[in-house]
């Protein structure tokens, strides 16, 4: 899975502001409505909070991976932003979070998805990775950093 597959520099926000893990969750959900009209802020962000009832979807080193399935009629979609503040989110590592990665699937897509989410998680835990993407100062070069 290539990351420019998911990702549109209209759903790419850098140094976004939030005060806990339900505003990032929402903030995340309202990036993704604003490209994609046809799915429902309100649902989408009640989608990634029972996602996150089942276990937290912080991996480690300041990064969540908040994803859920749709019915969009569409691939696979993502969505990036980075926080100016991390935010307390549960991880794993119980570090706070300042990089986010969504990933919405089909409902039918089940190997699609595991496939995408494993090979997100691990461009993610890359130290190099993940300096690029915090050191983005603005959309444009967040995109970059996150397809090249």
């Amino acid at each position: 899975m290539q990351i420019e597959s998911l990702l549109t520099l209209e759903r790419t926000r850098s140094n976004q502001d939030a005060n806990s893990k339900r505003g990032a969750l929402e903030l995340l959900a309202q990036v993704i409505v604003q490209d994609l009209p046809t799915i429902e802020a309100d649902d989408l962000f009640r989608r990634f909070l029972a996602r996150e009832r089942l276990g937290s979807t912080g991996i480690g080193h300041g990064i969540a991976i908040p994803h859920c399935r749709i019915n969009s009629g569409t691939g696979a979609i993502g969505a990036l932003i980075t926080l100016t503040q991390p935010v307390e989110y549960d991880s794993i590592d119980a570090e706070p979070v300042d990089i986010l990665f969504a990933m919405l699937v089909p409902e039918e897509a089940h190997d699609e998805h595991l496939k995408n989410l494993a090979a997100l998680a691990g461009a993610l835990t890359r130290s190099e990775f993940r300096q690029r993407l915090r050191a983005a100062g603005d959309n444009s070069t967040l995109f970059q950093a996150a397809i090249s």
